[in-house]
């Protein structure tokens, strides 16, 4: 019998494919400005329903992404590395408020550099809805 191998790096996409229902919404954030990957910290924040989940990607357009960790995981969902991006999962009796931190590394135009993201989520009955804090 032939073994099927699957490459490391697509192990976990296939995992955040098959991690929940499929009722993440495409675009999380609203007005979220880029970060400049110049040892800055920024703040977004989202209001997300109790189950609900959102993917929300990373790069900008003049941006290489050379890699993503967690800095901080949340308490009240789940939170996925999705290549330049990640997906967040809140537990179904979510209430209150959750965060967690992102660290970005890669190179902006032609500096290398990181930034760090940290993420407020409130848990909203209205439906999904995100803006950004600012920084």
């Amino acid at each position: 019998m032939k073994m099927l191998t699957v490459p490391a790096l697509i192990l976990p996409m296939i995992a955040a494919l098959l991690i929940g229902p499929a009722k993440a919404t495409p675009n999380c954030l609203r007005d979220n400005q880029p970060y400049k990957l110049a040892g800055d910290s920024i703040d977004w924040s989202m209001t997300i329903r109790p189950g609900a989940n959102c993917i929300q990607g990373l790069r900008w357009s003049t941006m290489q992404i050379y890699s993503v960790s967690i800095a901080e995981q949340p308490k009240g969902g789940e939170i996925t590395l999705v290549g330049p991006g990640f997906r967040y999962f809140a537990k179904s009796d979510f209430k209150g408020s959750d965060s967690f931190a992102l660290v970005v590394v890669g190179k902006n135009r032609h500096d290398e550099g990181q930034s760090v993201i940290h993420i407020t989520v409130s848990a909203s009955n209205d439906g999904l809805v995100a803006n950004l804090a600012g920084y």
